[in-house]
């Protein structure tokens, strides 16, 4: 089918995307000596990528070992196939392991990404295997990419839309069809065809802002819930490759993030506060209630179903000396109101309507886990630094669940290839990162998002 196209740039790879997914790729290829070029529809790099806090869940890491902290591939795998209700597909599940740790590593060494001192528990990890890189955002990971990309001499075309994949009588991948100087506009530029020789990797990310899409999956998710995604997170490159045959994986199963707060759009700077303190040191308590509903530490799907089953908006709160020990700055959250301080716990009952006898009640109750080490109510997991919460000022923040994360995606084998439904590889097409699905199953584990992007924008790039 070539001959029926005018090329206007022929390639060994091409890469769609430049979030973590897109960028390893490309830089692996171009580092196995073929030519690369990368794609990407918006103006400027980085997708999701730039907009998360950059951490990465490894197993056995050198960090890990310096702090005490025992684990291994098979108690991440164990973690990862209990959050995911074991729909997590086996071989792509030991494949993230197995790689995990390198991935982190390859940041290090390679990329010279700097990382904080420490390593976190997040909810439904059994351990602490969670690493932030300095800044606590994804862009300091984003930007050592883009330094190694432009090193090697990889070339972005920014606002480039891919339109659909070329395939020839065999059905292998040959080339797509792109938009040059695409205005965010729908089927908007100049129809341009690109070749490739060794083929195309996906790395176009999520739907998770694809209102459309996503309520066909799952008609809960409609224009009254949030999400943290950028608004160009969306599902046209997964629709063009399934128009060719490629099979789709668990589309219905999108995660919620149980941290995000309806006092701000988007990702927020509220998680900073839910996830890293609240959930870890203080308690969720429905304000109508006064009471807990959850564990604290559990998984995102168990946390989110939870609050979204009480029907409103429900109540994180956590104690100055949790916010103090915990090492993280608050003050944007704070400042901005999304975070609110109090001087008692009647102040902040008074201020969100919750009887204030059942909230004290609550915390009394949980204070009395803490000092004894166990969690009658719920299991949460009693952290070493645990103190329950008894150390005025109190901070508090309203949550509500945002689409976080699209574990569904694209059906790829360990060599992330893509597959049709009869399981055959689709040749020359690949795919890595969020735009892929199997590797989570019902719900992603915090932390292992970028993870994923690495270690199978590595496998692609390598098998390209």
């Amino acid at each position: 089918m070539s001959e029926h196209y005018a090329w206007y740039k022929q390639v060994d790879v091409l890469v769609v995307g430049t979030g973590f997914a897109g960028l390893t790729a490309a830089i692996e290829a171009k580092e196995a000596g073929k030519e690369v070029i990368v794609i990407e529809k918006m103006k400027a790099a980085g997708g999701n990528s730039i907009i998360s806090d950059g951490g990465i869940a490894a197993p056995e890491t050198l960090v890990q070992k310096k702090q005490g902290i025992e684990d291994s591939e098979q108690l991440l795998y164990d973690d990862m196939i209990s959050a995911g209700l074991g729909l997590n597909h086996p071989k792509l599940l030991r494949t993230f392991v197995a790689n995990a740790r390198d991935a982190f590593q390859w940041t290090v060494d390679y990329l010279k990404v700097p990382y904080m001192d420490r390593v976190d528990l997040f909810g439904g990890h059994s351990v602490p295997r969670c690493h932030t890189p300095e800044g606590i955002t994804g862009n300091t990971i984003l930007e050592r990419m883009l330094s190694k990309i432009e090193e090697l001499g990889i070339p972005i075309l920014y606002s480039t839309f891919f339109k659909s994949p070329i395939t020839d009588d065999n059905g292998s991948v040959i080339g797509c069809s792109v938009y040059k100087e695409y205005d965010y506009r729908i089927d908007t530029g100049e129809l341009g065809h690109i070749r490739t020789k060794n083929g195309i990797i996906l790395a176009s990310g999520g739907y998770g802002a694809d209102v459309q899409f996503r309520s066909i999956q799952d008609p809960r998710l409609d224009e009254s819930i949030l999400t943290t995604n950028k608004p160009f997170a969306t599902a046209e490159v997964l629709k063009s490759a399934l128009s060719i045959g490629a099979a789709s994986v668990q589309l219905s199963h999108i995660q919620l993030g149980a941290w995000a707060s309806p006092d701000e759009p988007g990702f927020g700077h509220g998680p900073m506060f839910a996830d890293y303190i609240v959930f870890k040191h203080g308690i969720v308590v429905d304000p109508k209630s006064g009471k807990r509903i959850v564990n604290e530490l559990g998984d995102r799907k168990r946390s989110a179903d939870a609050i979204l089953a009480t029907g409103h908006p429900c109540l994180g709160i956590a104690d100055h000396k949790a916010v103090e020990t915990s090492g993280w700055d608050i003050s944007k959250a704070i400042n901005k109101g999304v975070v609110k301080v109090f001087d008692t716990v009647e102040s902040l009952a008074s201020f969100y309507d919750v009887e204030p006898e059942s909230l004290k009640d609550t915390i009394k109750r949980y204070n009395v886990f803490i000092h004894k080490g166990n969690d009658d109510d719920f299991g949460k997991p009693v952290v070493d630094d645990a103190k329950g919460i008894q150390n005025p000022p109190y901070y508090a923040m309203r949550l509500w669940p945002k689409v976080h994360f699209t574990m569904g995606g694209l059906r790829i084998n360990e060599k992330a290839q893509v597959l049709d439904f009869d399981g055959k590889i689709i040749d020359g097409l690949y795919a890595a990162g969020e735009i892929a699905g199997g590797v989570h199953g019902a719900s992603r584990l915090a932390s292992c998002a970028i993870t994923e992007c690495i270690v199978f924008g590595r496998i692609a790039g390598q098998n390209i």
